[in-house]
């Protein structure tokens, strides 16, 4: 399946029909930026797996699923990120992104010797980011090889370099990527030791971070630092450092779904009321969600 190839892809992007709802909410030609759903997964059953994965889900999360909650909870715009279980192959998403521009942004994860006609490609089709979902892998160098190269490009397509790890190891990660004059987003809060919470040196490090004002941080997916529960006291408590030290500029919402691994203790309409709880202030809850979302992911 070649990274864009629509004709070959349409069939699985709508899995099932999509309902008069859906058809209407992804034809609409110019959607106001009213709220920015900035982290979500789609896929299917039988796409090509990554030979090293930590999981692999046994349902779809299609398009047409996703939309509905969009339209349902009045999210006008979203960004999929490539799951770490599809690899490098991201032309699911991507295919999507290509087909409805007016809606959809994507993050990819692609192979640091990636050639520079690939990440045209990508660029092409609306990503405007890449992933590091480093989450119980070695760390890599990215002072050598094919990284120098890598993040170079990254910068010269505009795009922002996504890290997912826990928070002990964002120094040397995040600090290298702003040493590569990199633009930076940190999934999930940072996700720091649940024990620890804000107090976390880790978190801590990432509070730093917003002084250099090439920092953004997910507000989404507290409950993967969480045991047991939702996360959503440990979210109210983060959320508060990082509007002190980033304000609403520089955080953007994502409901994570569809919360793979995690099904079982959230959902999209969770997610939504989660951020009311830790934001509770509404014009600045708007703020995260539309102003600071669109010039991030670059909704016109």
């Amino acid at each position: 399946m070649s990274a864009l190839d629509l004709s070959s892809t349409d069939a699985a992007i709508h899995a099932a029909d999509a309902g008069a709802d859906v058809a209407e909410w992804l034809r609409d030609p110019a959607p106001r930026v009213s709220a920015v759903d900035s982290h979500a997964h789609v896929f299917v059953r039988g796409l090509p797996l990554a030979p090293q994965r930590r999981h692999a889900p046994d349902y779809d999360a299609t398009l047409d699923s996703y939309v509905r909650y969009l339209a349902g909870n009045e999210v006008s715009h979203a960004v999929l990120v490539q799951p770490s279980f599809l690899g490098t192959d991201n032309s699911f998403f991507a295919a999507i992104c290509r087909r409805y521009p007016q809606r959809f942004r994507g993050v990819a994860v692609v192979d640091p010797a990636v050639s520079d006609k690939e990440l045209e490609s990508l660029a092409d089709a609306g990503v405007v980011g890449m992933r590091l979902n480093l989450l119980g892998l070695p760390l890599p160098d990215l002072r050598s090889g094919d990284w120098p190269r890598l993040l170079a490009r990254a910068n010269s397509l505009r795009w922002h370099v996504e890290v997912h790890r826990d928070a002990s190891d964002l120094p040397m990660v995040v600090g290298e990527l702003l040493a590569q004059r990199c633009t930076v987003v940190v999934d999930h809060f940072g996700r720091p030791n649940v024990e620890a919470g804000a107090s976390d040196p880790g978190f801590s490090y990432l509070l730093s971070t917003a002084i250099t004002g090439r920092v953004w941080v997910k507000l989404s997916g507290a409950y993967r630092s969480t045991r047991g529960n939702s996360g959503l006291g440990l979210g109210t408590e983060l959320a508060g450092a990082l509007l002190d030290a980033f304000g609403s500029e520089r955080l953007v919402w994502g409901s994570d779904w569809p919360h793979t691994q995690h099904q079982d203790r959230i959902d999209y309409a969770a997610s939504v009321h989660a951020l009311a709880t830790w934001v509770p202030e509404e014009s600045t809850r708007a703020a995260i969600l539309s102003r600071s979302a669109k010039e991030l992911f670059r909704f016109d």
